[in-house]
């Protein structure tokens, strides 16, 4: 008997490329699918030709833009399989796909989530992810493994990861129950992050399976190296020093970021000219000083 498994994506402006995932998933002909898909309050798209095309899926419109946490946590509340995917919508996905990370799961309790490996859709030979380092205690910089390599079976060995990749992670229900859903106050990066540190807080691996894979187009909602890309990924990576750390490692990390990781990338984007970028450091900064004046 198989499992089921609850398919979880988000769309933001990006019908077709959503179509084209979904049209990959059901092709894998897994026996027992749930498929959600949220579309995030999307203001350039036509979301409703998902429905369309697939009426079986479990079309939840929000009424707002939640980010990726937010919209995420709709399907999840709703969502009831042994297992629950969530997937980009930037994805194509594999025969066999979700069999393979179904089975790791079964095969050891002390598991919680796996993760497969992800290739560039636009270069599939091309690593974009084979597992992440754990972060530095005080910089809170960390690695993702494999990044632009040429694939050449140099990790084709499965092995415990310090955070799930957020292009692709299963994970058990009662994981799920009992850590609880994402936060939502990053909006947009690290919500994944925050999330694997409770999972494996919780007593749970998560897992790099290298036996599977999907493609994925990288930021394709955010925009790569995009303004609204710094803007997220500065103000979050203080949020998550704030929200997960204590004593020391939290003030070290807290004062690094604030008076040495700012303005460093703040003087970097006003000597390259991009100004939108530098407005970006400064709002993140910003938003990070008023909370910890407020606290």
């Amino acid at each position: 008997m198989s499992r089921k498994v609850s398919i979880v994506t988000v769309n933001y402006n990006h019908s077709g490329a959503t179509c084209d995932m979904l049209e990959s998933l059901l092709a894998c002909n897994y026996p027992d699918l749930e498929i959600f898909v949220v579309d995030n309050a999307s203001p350039f798209d036509q979301p409703e030709i998902i429905k369309q095309k697939f009426p079986s899926v479990i079309f939840i419109q929000s009424e707002v833009n939640l980010g990726f946490a937010g919209g995420n946590n709709l399907a999840l509340r709703q969502a009831t399989g042994d297992y629950i995917y969530l997937i980009n919508n930037d994805t194509i996905i594999p025969q066999g796909n979700i069999e393979c990370l179904v089975k790791i799961l079964d095969s050891d309790p002390s598991i919680g989530v796996v993760c497969p490996k992800i290739m560039f859709q636009t270069s599939p030979i091309t690593i974009q992810f084979a597992g992440y380092t754990d972060m530095s205690k005080y910089t809170f910089r960390n690695r993702c493994i494999g990044y632009g390599e040429q694939d050449n079976g140099q990790y084709d060995r499965m092995c415990d990861t310090a955070f799930a990749h957020g292009a692709a992670m299963m994970l058990k229900r009662e994981v799920l129950d009992r850590v609880g859903l994402m936060y939502e106050k990053y909006f947009l990066y690290y919500e994944e992050t925050d999330w694997s540190l409770c999972i494996r807080e919780a007593g749970y691996r998560i897992v790099y399976v290298p036996e599977t894979y999907i493609l994925h187009r990288e930021s394709l909602s955010t925009g790569k190296n995009s303004p609204l890309q710094t803007y997220y990924l500065n103000r979050n990576r203080t949020l998550f020093i704030r929200r997960n750390m204590k004593g020391s490692r939290k003030f070290i990390g807290v004062v690094y970021q604030m008076w040495v990781v700012f303005p460093k990338n703040l003087f970097l984007f006003l000597m390259k000219r991009q100004f939108d970028h530098a407005g970006a450091m400064i709002r993140a900064w910003g938003w990070n000083l008023k909370r910890l004046v407020r606290k």
